[in-house]
């Protein structure tokens, strides 16, 4: 009976401990002493309603209202028109002067004013057929904000690319949807478009969520032992140098762009600096850990096509564009902690926040991700 007890015993304990293996790892740098399971705040869905389509449709409307081309008859007073120009004082072109595909409402105001015996920039158009070419002479204003065309006759040499009544409608119509999208020509069309992008953006934010909170959860699980020599003294250079170049957007130097817009001294800084870079090495060791170890480090094609995927919703219009925009390591390690936290939101589960409200029996409900 005894020997049987014991026997039980050791096999409990052998149970439990292979379990815990099954929830750790460890290489010369971390440990992570669990990954599988993580708790996470709760990320619920968005829905899209039909007021937050029939709202973003009219934004769309507002940003390009219907356009229809004149073609029988010259520039009037309230047309909107397509310029190109180019404006010269004394001879020479100057900054602000030259432009293609300009779209200006004639009467708007919005460009140089009748000043003295000059006429102004958008009347002289009146009159114009497209396809004409054609000189202007202006003045600007003696107190005109840029000192050295302040009060000097410019000459601007116009091409009229296309004259255009825009419609004040506040209802989209076919016509409209027809001018502007790509794939719809409906009205009903156009908003089923507009309602699946919706869904995708609100789905793809809330992943984005999901990972983040998920890679966090694993950071609060992991030990290091040490760091790789100069890892966490990159970081903080990159920190600092990003630091370094938004203040200089504002003309001021770091130690004075921390003082007057982070109320922080420069050692404060360096010291939230190195808090950081730490915790970015340490999330990095981590991930490169359960990838090895899980083999989830993506093939080259799946790489390449994630790049190409992240230029695309960046904005860029190419790959390699965005490729000079971000250096190859960072765009590595991004799309490596992508997949780490894919595989990790498997097991982990979501916890409700708490409700500090009327939170009274401590209760929450879960839900494991699948």
């Amino acid at each position: 009976m005894k020997k049987k007890l014991v026997a039980l015993t050791l096999a409990a304990v052998m149970t439990i401990s292979m379990a815990g293996c099954g929830n750790t790892m460890s290489d010369e740098y971390v440990t992570i002493n669990k990954y599988k399971g993580l708790e996470i705040t709760e990320v619920e869905k968005s829905e899209v309603t039909d007021e937050t389509v029939e709202n973003t449709v009219k934004s769309y409307l507002t940003a390009a209202p219907l356009k229809t081309e004149i073609t029988d008859r010259a520039a009037q007073d309230g047309d909107t028109v397509d310029i190109d120009f180019v404006g010269k004082v004394d001879g020479k072109t100057f900054d602000g002067g030259t432009a293609s595909g300009a779209s200006l409402k004639i009467g708007s105001g919005t460009y140089i004013g009748a000043n003295g015996d000059y006429k102004g920039f958008e009347e002289q158009i009146i009159g114009h057929k497209k396809g004409d070419k054609f000189d202007i002479e202006v003045k600007f204003p003696d107190d005109y904000p840029e000192s050295t065309l302040a009060g000097k006759v410019a000459t601007f040499s116009i091409t009229l690319n296309g004259i255009y009544e825009v419609s004040n409608d506040t209802e989209i119509t076919d016509e409209w949807v027809k001018q502007n999208s790509d794939t719809a020509e409906t009205v009903e069309e156009f908003k089923e478009e507009i309602r699946t992008k919706m869904k995708e953006n609100n789905e793809s934010t809330r992943q984005s969520q999901l990972q983040s909170e998920v890679i966090e959860a694993l950071s609060e699980q992991v030990e290091v032992k040490k760091y790789p020599d100069g890892d966490v003294d990159k970081e903080c250079q990159a920190v600092e140098d990003y630091y370094t170049a938004y203040a200089q957007q504002y003309g001021l130097e770091l130690a004075d762009f921390l003082e007057t817009y982070m109320n922080m001294t420069e050692d404060d800084f360096k010291k939230k600096a190195k808090e950081v870079a730490e915790e970015s090495v340490k999330k990095k060791l981590a991930c490169e850990l359960l990838a090895k170890k899980k083999k989830l480090e993506p093939s080259e094609k799946e790489y390449e096509k994630k790049v190409e995927e992240y230029a695309e919703k960046a904005g860029y219009e190419d790959v390699e564009a965005f490729r000079k925009a971000y250096d190859e390591d960072t765009i590595r390690a991004t799309i490596l902690q992508e997949a780490v936290a894919n595989y990790l939101l498997e097991s982990s589960v979501q916890v409700e926040a708490a409700n500090t409200d009327n939170s009274t029996d401590g209760s929450s409900s879960d839900t494991t991700n699948k």
